[in-house]
């Protein structure tokens, strides 16, 4: 593909998109302009790819990156989108490469050209799921910034979903038609797992888990499970456990299966007990002055610490994918987390009241 001149390069926020087929891309762009700049990109639904950019005036800097275009059609089906996946979370589905630049961005030029390389396919809620605006986010959408241009990660989850609804919307066939040896599926279930009137809905869920396990070995790919995250409840200084018996499925799921797991339960434990029961509200959706607050869907900052978690989990299962990881990443500890005022990520250009599916209190 040839470089492309995108408009809008300047100080305020702006949007580049290009049609391309399904795939992974490798976006190569050269930041600068005549005044410093300091850009931060996300594509297609917010996914973080690369944070602050600093540029002097007058001078360059050039990245790269792997985007991950998909859409709901695949050999013998389609995904069914839900009504506000083909409107509010469109670019996550369409034929479209779409870039955002945040901050106070300066484009020189980029180039888009087709990628080979392994895929992290993620699967899940909407504590997963790239969720479409501010303030609301995913640890699922902030993964790509943690790994270097030679994996893509394409993120299928979304919100209110889970294991048994994912199957009824062909969101696993999606992957599994696409996935390859040496890709990665990661997937995290169990928050509206909960919430089923099937007497039998904690052996299907563990079934489920396993099932798509044994497929992506079969596939020549690896699996890991990744149980769901403690909720903002806490009982004086300790965090209360309302997941019921799916964390331990989900181990049970990963042993029983050989799928690697990243027990995501045990670590925002430490993470939220480490900032207290007041602090620990920065994690999560608020406003400026957490008037307006969710004790279960997390803001950047909260989704930025929990993605911390799972690369550090691939590192400690010694995973082949994990020496991908970005070497600005030092080992993550979870009772150490970086303060809020720390994280410099500039908000996205969308922004919502609609509070994402699922995953409320059951």
């Amino acid at each position: 593909m040839p470089v492309v001149e995108p408009h809008g390069a300047g100080k305020t926020p702006f949007l580049f998109s290009v049609t391309v087929p399904e795939g992974n891309y490798k976006v190569t762009v050269t930041f600068g302009g005549d005044t410093a700049s300091d850009t931060t990109v996300k594509a297609e639904l917010r996914r973080l790819m690369l944070e602050r950019i600093a540029v002097r005036a007058g001078g360059s800097a050039t990245r790269t990156f792997i985007v991950n275009v998909r859409t709901p059609a695949y050999p013998g089906g389609a995904v069914k989108l839900k009504p506000r996946e083909a409107v509010q979370e469109a670019r996550a589905w369409d034929n479209r490469l779409t870039l955002e630049f945040d901050g106070t961005p300066a484009v020189r030029a980029l180039k888009i050209e087709p990628a080979d390389v392994p895929t992290i396919y993620v699967l899940g809620d909407s504590t997963v799921a790239d969720q479409p605006g501010e303030p609301y986010a995913s640890w699922g959408q902030m993964l790509p910034r943690f790994f270097k241009p030679s994996v893509a990660v394409a993120n299928h989850a979304e919100s209110g979903e889970s294991t048994f609804s994912a199957v009824i919307a062909n969101r696993f066939e999606k992957i599994a038609a696409r996935i390859r040896p040496g890709d990665y599926f990661l997937v995290q279930f169990g928050h509206n797992d909960q919430k089923s009137k099937d007497p039998d809905a904690q052996q299907k869920f563990k079934a489920n888990l396993i099932g798509w396990a044994q497929r992506v070995k079969a596939k020549g790919a690896t699996p890991v499970i990744v149980t769901p995250m403690f909720r903002n409840r806490f009982d004086g200084d300790q965090a209360v456990d309302t997941a019921g018996p799916f964390p331990q499925l989900a181990r049970e799921a990963a042993e029983e299966s050989g799928a690697l797991l990243i027990d995501l339960h045990a670590r925002s434990k430490a993470l939220y007990e480490a900032m207290g029961p007041t602090g620990v509200d920065a994690l999560f959706m608020h406003n400026a002055d957490f008037s307006v607050k969710d004790g279960s869907h997390h803001g950047p900052y909260g989704a930025y610490e929990l993605a911390k978690i799972v690369v550090q989990g691939l590192r400690d299962a010694k995973a082949p994918i994990a020496r991908a990881v970005v070497d600005d990443l030092p080992p993550y500890d979870p009772s150490k987390p970086m303060r809020e005022s720390d994280f410099k990520v500039p908000p996205s250009i969308t922004a919502t009241e609609e509070r994402p599916l699922g995953v409320n209190q059951p």
